[in-house]
């Protein structure tokens, strides 16, 4: 209260209907500053959510890259070596060959990642 009791008269009667006017309309503030708080705290919290799904999604994207690349590099390296025993470089389409083995297993995989919702 802002008066204890009657005998100290700092506070004139009429002062105090003001002020605990003014005391209402502070509460009321600081209610709506905390609603505003909690507003913003959720519009910070979404924010961040959809930066996380794009971020997800971006990840997603370049190991499906990668997951496709990586069997492909494996071969190319197998083939960029310099061996004479390995059959398929004396033949007269094995350089088409292994070409067309690398596209049907890029098919292959894009074909899974689909059927799988991957992609």
């Amino acid at each position: 209260k802002l008066q204890k009791e009657e005998e100290t008269q700092i506070i004139q009667e009429g002062t105090i209907i003001y002020l605990k006017d003014l005391y209402d309309h502070v509460v009321q503030v600081n209610d709506t500053i905390d609603v505003y708080r909690e507003m913003l705290a959720s519009f910070i919290s979404f924010f961040m959510m959809l930066n996380s799904n794009g971020m997800n999604q971006v990840v997603k994207t370049l190991t499906i890259i990668s997951t496709v690349f990586i069997p492909l590099t494996f071969i190319v390296g197998v083939y960029g070596m310099n061996f004479d025993n390995m059959p398929e470089l004396h033949w007269e389409y094995g350089y088409f060959m292994v070409l067309f083995g690398m596209a049907v297993l890029t098919l292959i995989m894009f074909c899974v990642f689909k059927r799988k919702r991957w992609f």
